[in-house]
């Protein structure tokens, strides 16, 4: 029996070139995303999988996915933590409130819903690859995109914590951070972005990371250059070089 491999955010972009890189390998899949009518479609496209139309900020519904899925299939082999949103933010703006609620439950909480049913299955299997996707937008933060940046250093943290709490359980805990991908998260970004790949070529450079175990890894390996060089870069210079960047849309 092939892999069995769940993902949220599944209907599009990065999630969506996962599901077909992990088709391709004859895998069976649980997708999930928020709009059915793209994930029946991706369904229609791909065979042996199952889909479910559920936000990662439900936990219930999350669970409920994950329960009937392992009933079916059994424990997953590998789960990705995908499903992620991205907006220009401003703190003065009382109406980004709303947002940065939104992303930093979708990118952070979202995560841990996702993983909670499937890491004590996974636990009790003593077998599996929780992989988070956070982003080299967490190793600062960005002007504008406050709620992005805090979301992402958050989750990075956070798949630190859970990588410690389970060693020795035989479960590998795997974060990715992507630089710039062609997706619709980044058609509208004003601004230059550097080493920017496809989610085809990204989605097949993860799934060598995970096949890999590597605990850490950003891609592509320009973008972990660029970033460490930012996270090293003092705040006296820092400040005045990101204070006059572009900023994402609000």
């Amino acid at each position: 029996m092939g892999l069995k491999v769940i993902i949220s955010g599944a209907s599009s972009g990065l999630g969506r070139a996962l599901a077909q890189h992990y088709a391709g390998k004859g895998a069976t899949l649980g997708l999930i995303a928020r709009r059915e009518d793209l994930l029946e479609t991706l369904a229609a496209e791909l065979s042996a999988t199952s889909i479910y139309a559920a936000d990662v900020r439900d936990a219930s519904a999350i669970q409920a996915a994950a329960q009937d899925f392992m009933h079916r299939y059994g424990c997953p082999d590998i789960v990705i933590a995908n499903a992620g949103i991205s907006r220009g933010t401003l703190t003065e703006y009382a109406e980004d409130s709303e947002v940065f609620e939104d992303i930093l439950a979708t990118n952070v909480l979202g995560m841990v819903n996702l993983f909670q049913p499937f890491a004590a299955a996974m636990r009790t299997a003593r077998q599996g690859n929780l992989v988070g996707i956070a982003s080299v937008a967490g190793y600062r933060g960005l002007p504008g995109g406050g709620a992005y940046s805090a979301s992402k250093a958050a989750a990075i943290s956070y798949l630190e914590s859970l990588r410690v709490e389970m060693r020795g359980s035989g479960v590998s805990v795997i974060t990715v951070c992507p630089g710039y991908i062609v997706t619709p998260m980044t058609a509208n970004n004003p601004f230059r972005m550097p080493f920017i790949l496809t989610a085809e070529a990204v989605a097949e450079k993860i799934a060598g990371v995970i096949e890999r175990k590597k605990r850490f890894a950003v891609i592509p390996w320009q973008m972990a250059i660029v970033a460490a060089i930012l996270k090293l870069l003092p705040d006296f210079i820092y400040d005045p070089i990101f204070a006059k960047a572009p900023r994402k849309p609000r």
